[in-house]
C-alpha cells in the first residue's frame, strides 16, 4: 500500500511549475481549467515543491535577483493587484526582466525562481492570512505611518464608529467574445482586466458594521427599466463614468444621504480609500469636504492588509459572484447586457442583504485592517490578526454559501490521483488540521525559503 503523503523530494518538471505558478498568480480553479488538470494534483504539486526545497534552500547556479530587486517586484505585484490590473506569467516575467537589468548580463529567468518568489513574499492569492505578514521593506513603514495617522484622527476628532467608513471599488470585465464561445464561459466574468469594465462597483461598510447603499455603474443604457434590489443605487452610462465622476456620484448619492440620515449636526466623517483609480484630484476632494468627508488614502501597495474591505468582504464578494456566474453561465448564450445586468443586480442584492446581516463580522475587520484600535488600546499582533482574519473570511464564506467543499467535477474526477489519500489532503488543504501545522494552499508560504 502506497503511502498517502507522497515523500518524493525531485524538483517538478517546468511544465508543472507552470501550472503552480498560474495558480499562484490567480487560483487553483483557473488553473486547472487552464491546463486541464485536477485542482487537487496542483495542491500536491505545490506540496512538493515546498518539500523539494525544504532540503534546498539556496537557488541553482545563475544571476537572480537581489533582495532588494525583489522587494521592488513585489511591491510592483501588490499595487497591480489593487488596481485589479493581471498579475501572470507574461507580466511578471516582463517585470521582473525590467528589474533586474541593472545585473551585469542579465538576470536569469526561471520557473522554480518565479514560484520560490510568490512564495518567499507571500503573494499567493489564496493566503487567509495576509494581515499577518509583513510588507516590503519601503512600504511597511508607510503602512504604519498611516494606522498611526487614521488612529489619532479617530481619537483627536472623536469620530463614532458610524462615521468611519471604508469604500473601495470592484470593477466587473466581461469578455463577449468568451461568452459567445462554447466552452469556457465560465470564464468570461472577471475582475481582473486590463480594459474597460462592464460595470464598477462602489462598496462602503463603516466601523460600526453597518453598510451602505452599493452604487453600481454599468456601461451603456438600459432598454428596458431593471428592477434594483434596495441595497443598490445603479447609475448605467452610456460611456461608463470617468473616476472623478464616480467619487462625485458617490459623495452625492451614498455618503451625503448616510449624513443626512444622521440629522444635521452630524460630525465629521473619515474615508478609508485607496490612491489609485479614485486619483483624488482637486475636484474630487472638495465635493468630498463639502460632504464632510476627511480622505484617509491608503499608501500605494498596502491595502491587503490595511483596508477594512480586502480583510474578507471583497474577496468572498467577488468568490460569492464567480461562483453564481459558473452556475448559470451554460444557460448565458445569446443574453444581451440588460439581461445580464439583470442577473448581477439580483446577485449583488443577495450578497448585500447577507453582508448586512454580518455588521459583527464587519466591525472586527477594521480592527484586524488596524484601522481601530483593539479594545485594549493595542492593534493585536500580526499572529492573532492573522487568526482572526482567517476566521473572519471562513465565517464569510460560510453566510455567503461559497465555503470550499473538496472540488471534484466530472471533468477532473477526484479518484485518478492514486498517490494521494482524499481525506488526508481534504483536512490539509482545507485548514483542518492543528491550528499550527501548514495551512495548505490557502496558506502556501511556509517560513522555509528565507534566503
Amino acid at each position: 500500500q502506497k503511502d498517502p503523503e507522497p515523500t518524493k523530494k525531485e524538483q517538478l518538471s517546468v511544465k508543472k511549475l507552470r501550472m503552480v505558478l498560474f495558480a499562484l498568480c490567480s487560483s487553483t480553479e483557473q488553473a486547472a481549467q487552464h491546463f486541464r488538470n485536477p485542482p487537487r494534483r496542483i495542491r500536491r504539486w505545490l506540496r512538493r515543491f515546498q518539500a523539494f526545497h525544504d532540503d534546498r534552500p539556496e537557488l541553482p547556479e545563475g544571476k537572480y535577483l537581489s533582495l532588494e530587486a525583489e522587494e521592488k517586484l513585489a511591491e510592483w505585484v501588490l499595487t497591480q493587484r489593487e488596481q485589479q490590473l493581471p498579475v501572470n506569467e507574461e507580466t511578471l516575467f516582463q517585470k521582473a526582466t525590467k528589474i533586474g537589468r541593472s545585473l551585469e548580463g542579465g538576470f536569469q529567468i526561471s520557473y522554480e525562481w518565479a514560484v520560490r518568489f510568490m512564495l518567499r513574499h507571500h503573494l499567493s492569492t489564496h493566503t487567509r492570512r495576509g494581515v499577518a505578514h509583513p510588507l516590503p521593506k519601503e512600504i511597511q513603514g508607510n503602512a504604519g505611518a498611516f494606522i498611526e495617522f487614521v488612529q489619532r484622527q479617530i481619537h483627536t476628532q472623536e469620530l463614532p464608529p458610524a462615521m468611519i467608513a471604508a469604500v473601495d471599488e470592484i470593477s466587473l470585465f466581461l469578455d463577449a467574445e468568451v461568452l459567445g464561445s462554447e466552452e469556457r464561459k465560465e470564464s468570461a466574468l472577471q475582475t481582473v482586466g486590463n480594459g474597460e469594465p462592464w460595470c464598477e462597483l462602489v462598496l462602503t461598510v463603516l466601523a460600526d458594521g453597518s453598510v451602505l447603499p452599493a452604487l453600481l455603474i454599468s456601461r451603456g443604457h438600459l432598454p428596458c427599466p431593471a428592477v434594483v434590489p434596495k441595497s443598490i443605487l445603479l447609475e448605467s452610462k452610456e460611456n461608463g463614468c470617468d473616476d472623478d465622476e464616480i467619487m462625485e456620484l458617490w459623495a452625492a448619492r451614498v455618503w451625503r444621504k448616510h449624513t443626512e440620515c444622521r440629522g444635521g449636526g452630524a460630525p465629521k466623517g473619515m474615508l478609508v480609500l485607496d490612491c489609485h483609480r479614485t486619483h483624488l484630484s482637486e475636484e474630487v476632494l472638495a465635493v468630498l469636504s463639502a460632504a464632510g468627508a476627511l480622505p484617509a488614502v491608503i499608501p500605494a501597495g498596502c491595502s491587503s492588509r490595511i483596508q477594512p474591505l480586502d480583510v474578507c468582504v471583497k474577496r468572498s464578494l467577488k468568490s460569492f459572484l464567480h461562483k453564481k456566474w459558473k452556475e448559470r453561465a451554460k444557460d448565458l448564450a445569446g443574453s444581451d447586457s440588460s439581461a445580464l445586468l439583470q442577473l448581477l443586480l439580483g446577485w449583488l442584492g443577495e450578497a448585500l442583504e447577507i453582508l448586512g446581516n454580518c455588521p459583527e463580522l464587519i466591525r472586527k475587520s477594521f480592527l484586524v485592517a488596524s484601522v481601530l484600535p483593539g479594545p485594549a488600546g493595542d492593534s493585536g499582533s500580526p499572529r492573532r490578526n492573522g487568526d482572526e482574519q482567517e476566521e473572519l473570511i471562513a465565517a464569510m464564506e460560510e453566510r455567503l454559501k461559497i465555503a470550499k467543499t473538496r472540488e471534484s467535477s466530472p471533468e477532473f474526477p477526484e479518484n485518478d490521483d492514486p498517490e494521494a489519500d482524499p481525506e488526508i489532503l481534504h483536512r490539509l488543504f482545507e485548514g483542518e488540521s492543528e491550528a499550527e501545522s501548514f495551512y495548505g494552499f490557502e496558506e502556501a508560504d511556509l517560513e522555509l525559503m528565507e534566503i
